[in-house]
């Protein structure tokens, strides 16, 4: 073997946190990306979750590869989690990004020294502290079906349901008329109907997101405003939060959801909060009270988590190194 061969394992990195007996049983008991044993590596007051990986699976060429396949890309994160949500319980820990590769242990605890004055901040800050997802989706219904008029006779309780049945009842008024046109004008008359459903379902959910994020931030002590998901993502994270991100598989935390369980819809707002541990189920029921009864609009709201959106600032989060 010449210096330049490839070695045939390189370390992947799941989170860093305090050295402490009970984090190094809590790695031996769990697996990781690759089916390896955990461990830790310490440097003085941090230490670092890692395992041994494939050189031939993790080298930067063939991570960047697999990373652009969904199904490898929700192993990997489900993988990941596992490990995450094993230390969690232990006290505060910064999980890191997915698919943190390194060459060797040298260089984990090379890093876990350079940034010594960031990582304990970050788990001084999070001691304590939970994350929770709040996404707020559009749910415009059916717009060819303007429903039946009877379902409408009880449902004046509120301005909100009136506008509703109003709504409902115009929409019933529009789709006869339509029926009364040609074939061709029927058609067009129809896809402006529907572009302007989605366009009130868009509005109402934004007023909604405003609304959740005011009473969100009355409990959190921090925000991250992620992209909306969407396409293949979008669709992968409604059979199960963020499979083809940080979160996915393992002991997965609690979910629920207002203004409907169907995942349709634009996801128009995708926030992480972070909320003290003593007050995760508040802050949970407060956001989905603030939801409730709100037409045309679907709310997720998942955790707790692991303070992923929290552990590192964007310009300090490690990547892949090439071997």
């Amino acid at each position: 073997m010449t210096d330049n061969a490839q070695p045939p394992h390189m370390v992947y990195a799941y989170a860093v946190l305090r050295p402490t007996p009970e984090a190094a049983r809590a790695v031996a008991a769990v697996r990781g990306v690759a089916d390896e044993q955990v461990g830790l590596v310490e440097t003085g007051d941090l230490a670092a979750a890692v395992g041994p990986v494939p050189a031939e699976e993790f080298e930067e060429d063939a991570l960047r590869a697999g990373l652009e396949r969904l199904p490898r890309l929700a192993a990997l994160a489900r993988g990941h989690h596992g490990v995450v949500a094993a230390l969690a319980p232990l006290g505060a820990v910064l999980p890191l990004r997915l698919a943190t590769v390194y060459r060797d242990e040298d260089r984990v605890r090379q890093i876990l020294q350079e940034r010594r004055d960031q990582f304990l901040p970050l788990l001084e800050r999070l001691a304590g502290h939970v994350e929770w997802g709040v996404k707020v989706y559009t749910d415009p219904g059916d717009p060819g079906d303007p429903g039946d008029p009877a379902d409408q006779a009880d449902h004046s309780g509120s301005a909100d349901q009136a506008d509703s049945g109003a709504r409902d009842g115009a929409a019933a008024s529009e789709a006869a008329g339509e029926r009364a046109l040609g074939p061709g004008r029927a058609y067009l008359a129809a896809r402006v109907r529907r572009r302007r459903g989605a366009e009130d379902a868009w509005q109402a959910a934004a007023r909604a997101a405003a609304r959740i994020a005011e009473e969100a931030g009355a409990l959190a002590v921090g925000r991250v405003a992620h992209r909306p998901q969407r396409g293949e993502l979008a669709k992968a994270a409604a059979g199960g939060e963020k499979a083809g991100g940080e979160k996915g598989g393992g002991e997965q935390p609690g979910g629920a959801h207002a203004g409907g369980a169907k995942a349709r819809g634009e996801n128009i707002a995708n926030d992480a909060y972070l909320v003290p541990a003593a007050r995760a189920e508040d802050f949970r029921s407060r956001v989905l009270a603030a939801a409730d009864g709100q037409p045309g609009v679907r709310v997720e709201v998942t955790g707790p988590w692991a303070p992923y959106s929290f552990s590192l600032p964007p310009e300090a989060a490690v990547r892949p190194e090439p071997a």
